[in-house]
């Protein structure tokens, strides 16, 4: 197969985000003496101005930090929680999808702050810079910018501060206009000289909860003082001699190593095609199974990891794949996902790397801007369940069970790689076809990236309520017709979509033995590697 892009490969470091202007904000960063972690911050901040239809100051991210002369790796769970004032009887007619009632307290800044304290060398407001100046000085909206803009154009009118920001007289703005969001760059300002602090409990947090109350978001003042981050030790397995860890509960990156558990049951590297494919599936639909029985915060209900991630499990789990026929396994749940997030990685050139996710939930989140902050909040409340004892059942105070999930892998103790996406529930699936195409198959990142994609569902998956969904095999048109028919043969329907037009948008860095930095990119979106 052909590659639309080159793999990208350097020796000292790489950046792979979901946007040019981001990817370049780390390299600079690396460039100027910064760590991974500090390359990050620039990255995340960078992205919440760059590509505001998918994460920023309000939304929420996970960041997965590892520091290789040490060994030491932790999780910074940049997740808020639901607001004191969101109960459940406020929300008897359901979930809503965007607008103030979809607000959830932001937790993303103070995840990233918190892991530039642990780990970071440049000063905090170094990492600042760029995130600022393309908030001020404006930026060139893109093809993706521009689709997500139409499908939401409703949401964003909505709202008369995002309207003023992202359309121009309704209308979404045409490509290569340039961009501007002054007030987010007066916001980002305070942060470069307040940090995190300043955001949840000092005066910009004063403005910020003012600018909510006064659009009709139940965060308080008292939800962003209460709202601290966790910092958590990543979980693990191993599969085929490599390890791989991953952000733990309320992420649902324990689907991932589930999934992996049991396909590691397989010879998938001697099956054809459609029955690699299949079996990939038909795992997933039981991790999928677990996912629904266990995912939640466990500060709230425990989730079983030791029982979740055992060889028993996995060879039950194998043991009950029918490799001729495909299963139907519903999510019981009487209760489309849409979620649209953005991941990145970085490593450097001490061999210190970070994977990190971050998420105003669906594009343009709840459409509602903070005020004069500039901050547009995410609609994050959407992905709870209603039903009483589900695990992700809402409750004030709690934080909901994420689909985002940031993984890395290594091999000898060594770090070996990093790689993940945005998409809801298709990331964990995704994840697991690039681990099996790199691991398995060895395919370099960049022909792992751009192979045709699939995507399973099952009824009840979506993330965000009323948690509908089908059975459906998303598939892009690109597949052979030999793969396509032998999995029509084992009872797969499909949805079938254009070539590069399946879910999510994958960004890969693996470390050859010789130290090279190999970048891969998803073109998909607007994704872009760098390396030097």
């Amino acid at each position: 197969m052909r590659n639309y892009r080159p793999l990208i490969m350097g020796r000292r470091g790489a950046v792979a985000s979901n946007h040019p202007l981001s990817t370049q904000a780390g390299l600079d960063i690396l460039r100027a003496g910064g760590n991974a972690v500090d390359a990050a911050v620039a990255t995340s901040l960078t992205l919440g101005v760059v590509e505001p239809n998918m994460s920023g100051l309000g939304g929420d991210g996970f960041y997965h930090a590892f520091m290789a002369q040490t060994g030491e790796a932790k999780v910074f769970n940049g997740t808020g929680s639901a607001p004191a004032a969101a109960t459940r009887e406020r929300y008897a007619r359901g979930m809503p999808a965007s607008g103030p009632l979809s607000v959830s307290t932001p937790g993303a800044l103070g995840g990233v702050a918190a892991m530039h304290a642990t780990y970071g060398r440049l000063p905090w407001a170094r990492v600042c810079e760029r995130a600022i100046e393309h908030a001020r000085d404006g930026y060139a909206v893109t093809h993706t910018y521009r689709r997500n803009a139409q499908e939401m154009r409703d949401r964003i009118s909505a709202d008369a501060r995002s309207r003023s920001v992202f359309l121009r007289d309704g209308e979404v703005l045409s490509l290569a206009t340039v961009l501007r969001q002054p007030d987010l760059a007066r916001t980002l300002e305070e942060v470069a000289a307040e940090g995190a602090e300043g955001f949840y409990r000092g005066r910009l947090a004063k403005r910020l909860a003012a600018g909510m109350h006064d659009a009709g978001v139940l965060v308080s003042a008292a939800d962003l003082e209460a709202c601290r981050p966790d910092v958590q030790e990543p979980i693990a397995v191993t599969y085929r001699g490599y390890t791989v860890t991953q952000t733990p509960p309320n992420s649902m990156g324990f689907v991932l190593l589930q999934m992996l558990k049991t396909v590691e049951q397989f010879d998938l590297k001697s099956m054809d095609p459609a029955q690699r494919i299949h079996v990939l599936v038909e795992a997933k639909k039981r991790a999928f199974l677990d996912r629904e029985r266990y995912g939640s915060d466990p500060r709230h209900a425990p989730v079983p990891l030791e029982h979740l991630l055992s060889e028993s499990l996995a060879t039950d789990n194998a043991g009950a794949i029918d490799l001729n026929r495909a299963a139907d396994l519903p999510i019981n749940n009487p209760e489309k996902a849409d979620g649209d997030t953005t991941y990145f990685c970085v490593v450097d050139a001490d061999g210190n790397a970070v994977s990190a996710i971050q998420s105003h939930n669906s594009a343009f989140g709840s459409g509602v801007i903070a005020g004069d902050t500039g901050v547009l909040l995410n609609n994050r409340m959407s992905t709870w369940h209603r039903t009483p004892g589900h695990p992700n059942q809402l409750l004030p105070g709690k934080r909901v069970r994420h689909t985002m999930n940031a993984p890395m892998v290594f091999r000898d103790g060594r770090l070996w790689g990093v790689l993940g996406t945005p998409g809801a529930d298709n990331q964990v699936q995704i994840n697991l076809q690039m681990l099996v195409a790199k691991i398995d198959l060895g395919d370099d990142p960049q022909a792992a990236v751009e192979a045709p994609r699939r995507s399973s569902g099952q009824p009840g998956q979506p993330a965000n309520w009323p948690h509908g969904g089908s059975n459906a095999l998303t598939v892009e048109s690109d597949f052979s017709p030999e793969i396509l028919a032998g999995l029509e043969q084992r009872g797969h329907v499909f949805e079938r979509v254009a070539p590069l037009a399946g879910p999510c948008s994958v960004q890969i860095i693996r470390i050859t033995d010789d130290g090279v930095r190999m970048a891969g990119s998803d073109p998909r979106r607007d994704g872009w590697a760098g390396a030097y």
